[in-house]
């Protein structure tokens, strides 16, 4: 009984008004594991006492919070490129792998080779293909 009266007074104080601070940011995942001790806690008491099917319920939650505990939040960011000047010409011909002097369908070429190996529903990234387009766009733009 005195373990029950030592975890009650525990929970009392982490949980106490003032400390609400506690609960923010992953302070969510200690209560979870504080209650989770606390229903252990009362389903072993329970259970010793002749009430199985409180002992089994409480056990049950406990095994609930505890997974809740243990369990970490998706956090997702938002992705801010941050502002990108226009590429040069020599930057565009070097992502291509093109020379100076290259028409348009050379250009055209280049980029439908290089595209092939670098977009992602082919196993490439995002960014390479973002790439490819400005470069792509940069040489066809100077050509119009």
């Amino acid at each position: 009984m005195i373990y029950l009266l030592l975890g009650a007074a525990i929970l009392a104080f982490l949980l106490w008004p003032r400390r609400r601070n506690l609960l923010k940011g992953d302070g969510w995942r200690v209560a979870a594991g504080v209650a989770a001790i606390v229903a252990f806690a009362f389903a072993g008491y329970a259970t010793i006492r002749g009430a199985w099917g409180t002992g089994i319920v409480l056990g049950v939650l406990g095994l609930w919070t505890v997974t809740e505990a243990r369990r970490r939040p998706l956090i997702r960011h938002k992705v801010v490129h941050p502002p990108r000047e226009e590429l040069s010409l020599s930057e565009a011909r070097a992502i291509l792998g093109v020379t100076p002097e290259a028409t348009l369908e050379e250009v055209k070429a280049a980029y439908a080779r290089l595209i092939r190996l670098a977009h992602p529903d082919a196993g490439g990234t995002q960014g390479l293909a973002a790439q490819l387009n400005a470069a792509r766009d940069r040489l066809i733009k100077r050509r119009g």
